[in-house]
């Protein structure tokens, strides 16, 4: 049986691998695979496959204005350099789907995104209640 833990974590992940696939079909043709990494699909789970890793981690948040919360990272696995204006509008993207999804997934723990310098952090009610 999984833990409260167990579940809310695997709950964020699905969320997680939801953006994967969006991301991939945006930007999966515009830069080349790096060569050591599997072509989107081609594992069982997409953070080993395609252009992406997208999750989050925790943080029990010392030095942050916000607290404790999950940080978002996005990996690119390419070796071509991703232009700061592309890195931004898929950052931006992230941001807009957590907004819609997390509240569906989470309901009632009022989750939000919030940029935390120069992170993107899931902050709110994090309680497995």
């Amino acid at each position: 049986m999984a833990t409260e833990l167990e579940i809310w974590e695997e709950n964020l992940r699905k969320i997680f691998s939801e953006l994967d696939h969006i991301l991939e079909e945006k930007y999966g043709s515009l830069f080349p695979l790096n060569p050591v990494r599997a072509q989107h699909g081609r594992t069982n789970n997409p953070e080993d496959s395609g252009l992406f890793d997208v999750g989050a981690a925790y943080s029990a948040g010392f030095g942050s204005e916000y607290g404790e919360g999950y940080v978002i990272e996005i990996r690119w696995a390419t070796l071509t350099p991703v232009p700061e204006e592309t890195r931004k509008e898929a950052e931006l993207i992230v941001e807009e789907y957590l907004g819609k999804r997390l509240p569906e997934k989470f309901p009632g723990k009022q989750l939000r995104v919030v940029r935390d310098g120069t992170l993107m952090k899931i902050i709110g009610n994090l309680s497995l209640e």
